[in-house]
Formats: structure tokens, sequence, C-alpha cells
């Protein structure tokens, strides 16, 4: 089955592409597009970034790791598209001459693209907007600058004009019409590996430069990206994008909301599903242990059979979840509850950097006792794992200083942290108790968060 989507406004189909190539291989090589950049070739940089588009909205994504049939009834715009037909400037554009916010160059591509895209969509956090692009050379000042001096100024009628191409020519041919023919598939082809985002399977293939044979894409079939939200749970498809679940956690559980605004950068997050997170089993993914701190159930499924466990049973060991062949993530679900869930994300930078630790602490207070406790860590263990001991400690005593101090020390009871690149395992254990204190502090009201310096 071929590829069809919009290129700039043009209708293009591809044919006998491998289906691992990547967007930037494919714009660069075989196009001529070239303002579309190689940088980290991993999803870090920003230098790639495109603007990709459905009936629903306009996302900034990077070229690098996104493979040409996830674009199938989508438009595309890279850099050269943003300017209109006739050479018309987009109002970001201008701006970045007038406000000098380019000077190697390398990077104002991707930049652009990412100004692009908010300015369409309206949004004005430019910090987070550009979070996902790095430039060495402006300190961002100036790009900043140019983005809010853009901001009030109409989108151009040729960025508007693309979701009006979306035809029926190419939206109406999916590989899979609904879960359970994907489901039927799967069990006849359990070897295959299955590609939502790729942000991390694109890594796969342009760093570990791995042959992918065998491949599946399910980011698009229909039912894998349903969110529903009743009196009792909140339940979100496999293939929900990571922004999309921020945005909808964000009013039930701010910290959560809060943590995934530094989960990658808005192009990772983009692109980036909570299945996704979950199935590739990382000890680092911020996604688990949060969920885990909220009494999270994983929907698993296997042809028609259907199976669900807590989400902390998924992960056996490093490497190793508790998945059958041909059995696929389905959905998550997270019991609705009071909101008490803090998430601490530890890492070197604030923004698009993998934690070195990262504590989710759900704790209910109730009479000055503890009624209730949930909590979990990534990059404590092989696997994103609950502090049970700790839980044990704290159920049921009484909710100060001396509690907490009893509690930090039986951490080792539950955790032996490696060290690597990241942090040392003495970091890490440290850190760990640590967070435990700083939840006690901020729930007695002390202000414990430093986001900005200011003067």
């Amino acid at each position: 089955m071929g590829t069809e989507f919009l290129l700039n406004g043009e209708t293009v189909r591809v044919e006998g592409e491998n289906p691992t190539r990547t967007l930037l291989d494919w714009l660069r090589e075989t196009r001529g597009l070239v303002g579309t950049k190689e940088g980290c070739n991993e999803g870090d940089c920003g230098a790639c970034t495109v603007m990709v588009s459905d009936e629903n909205t306009s996302r900034a994504m990077n070229a690098c790791i996104l493979f040409l049939p996830q674009l199938h009834g989508k438009s595309v715009r890279t850099v050269e598209g943003v300017t209109g037909p006739d050479g018309t400037l987009h109002p970001v554009q201008s701006e970045m001459v007038r406000h000098h916010g380019s000077q190697c160059g390398f990077c104002t591509p991707g930049f652009v693209v990412s100004m692009a895209v908010a300015h369409k969509n309206g949004d004005r956090d430019f910090d987070d907007q550009l979070a996902g692009n790095l430039c060495r050379c402006t300190g961002y000042a100036p790009i900043v600058k140019a983005a809010k001096a853009a901001a009030d100024q109409p989108v151009p009628e040729w960025i508007n004009d693309d979701l009006s191409g979306l035809t029926s020519a190419t939206t109406d041919r999916a590989q899979f019409q609904n879960v359970d023919e994907f489901a039927a598939w799967y069990v006849k082809n359990p070897g295959a590996v299955l590609i939502a985002g790729a942000t991390d399977i694109g890594l796969w293939v342009t760093k570990s430069l791995r042959q992918l044979n065998d491949v599946c894409f399910v980011g698009a079939v229909p039912g894998l990206s349903d969110i529903n939200v009743t009196d009792q749970e909140i339940r979100i498809g496999a293939s929900v994008t990571v922004a999309a679940f921020g945005a909808l956690i964000a009013d039930h559980h701010p910290d959560l909301g809060e943590m995934i605004r530094r989960f990658g950068s808005t192009q990772v997050r983009n692109a980036a599903t909570i299945g996704g997170n979950i199935a590739n089993g990382s000890p680092i993914g911020d996604g688990p242990p949060a969920l885990i701190a909220l009494g999270a159930t994983l929907h698993l499924r296997c042809g028609d059979r259907r199976r669900s466990l807590p989400l902390e049973s998924f992960f056996l060991a490093y490497g190793k979840q508790d998945l059958e062949a041909g059995e696929f993530v389905e959905a998550i679900s997270i019991p609705r509850q009071a909101d008490h869930l803090k998430c601490y994300k530890i890492s070197k930078r604030f923004d698009q950097d993998i934690s070195s630790v990262c504590g989710c602490f759900n704790i209910v207070v109730q009479d000055g006792q503890v009624s209730s406790c949930r909590i979990a860590f990534g990059g404590m263990a092989g696997v994103p794992k609950r502090a049970i001991n700790v839980e044990n400690m704290l159920n049921g005593r009484t909710w100060e200083h001396e509690t907490i101090k009893a509690a930090m020390a039986v951490f080792k009871d539950d955790y032996e942290p490696l060290s690597d690149m990241r942090a040392s395992a003495d970091y890490r254990m440290k850190t760990a108790q640590n967070l435990l204190m700083r939840f006690y502090l901020e729930h007695q009201g002390r202000a414990t968060r430093v986001l900005s310096v200011q003067a």
C-alpha cells in the first residue's frame, strides 16, 4: 500500500519505499528539500522540524524519526512551504529577519517551522513550544522576541488551506478499519514490530542502523486513540499521544500535567504515545511511575481475548514485560480519585532530558495520619517500581517529621539502584529519600519548587 499525503500543498504519493525510511531522508534525497536539516538524527535538536496537520490540528514533529507511512492522509509543510507560493514570507520569518534571530542559520529552519505551528495554533507559551529546538548562537532571546512579535498577525491563507486540502482521496484508506481487524492480524503476525509514534523505534533505525523487515504502523488504528472519562475511571487508548494525555490529565492531576510538560519536547510529545511509553519497558520512562502511583490498570489484548493487570505487575525485569506473543497494549485506565499526586522529575537539564530519578507520591493524610499511600519510582531499578516497604512504613502512621525520617531509611529495602552516566547509585538513593521529605515539606505548605530564577 502506498503512502499519500500533501507536501507543501501538493498531493504526493510514495510507492516502493522502505517503510522505515524517514521523512527527513526522503525530503532531502528524493525531493531536494534541503531546508530541513539533519542535526542529532534522534529527535533532540529540532533542526528537522516539520509541520504535520490532520483534520483536527497541526503539530510540530521531528522529521528525522518520522517514518513515511505515518504521514498517510496528512499534510506536511517544510520550511520551504512555510513561505507562500509566491515567495511571501510567513510572519514568523519576517520577524526573525527583523529581530536578527539567526546567526549560523543551521537551526533556523526548525525554529521557523516550530514558530509557524505555534502561530497557527495560537500557542504563546514560547519557552515550551521552542524547548525542542536547540540553538548555540543566539541565546534564544531574539527568537522569542520574533515569535512574540508575530503572534497577533493573521495566519497566512496558504497555511490554513492545508486542512481543506485533505480530501477523501488522501484519508479514506487505512490498513485496519478497527481494533478487531488489527488484533486478528497481529495474532497471525506476532513477530511484527509495532510502531505508533516512533520516538523510540526511530532511533533503532537512525542510531542503531537496524533493519526492521516486518513492521506494522498502529498510530492510526481506529479505537486505539480513544479517551473516555467516566465517574469511575479515565481510560486512555494506547495510541493517545503524550501531548493529548498531558492536556487531559492536567485537569485531574495537575502535577502530572506539569511533569509531562518536561516529557521530551513539543515535537516528541506530539508523536510519542502512552502505550509505547509503557510497552517499551524503559526503567526511566516518566509515565509509568506516575501511573503506578495512581493505581492504573493496564489492558492487554491478544486476538479476541483481553486481560487486565495492575500496571506495576507488567514490568517483570529489565527488558522483560508480561506480554505474550501476539498480545498488545490496548488501553490503560486510571481510577477517578481526589488529587493527592506529586511528581518529581530529577534530570541534569530542566527541559527535554531523561530522568536520573523520577519519584511519584500519592499519599492521603486524614486527621494527622496516613490513610493511604502509593509511591513509585523510575531510575531506581531495572523497571519502574513501587516502594512497597516505604508505603508499609507510612500507612497508618502519624504524619510527622519523625515518621518521614524513619521511612526514608526503608528505601534501601525497596531499591538497589545502579550507577550509570546519569547518576551514581548513592546519588539516586539519597535523592529518592530526600524526595519523600520534599513531599512532606510541600504538604506542610513549604515552598520547595524553583522553576525560575528571579532577581
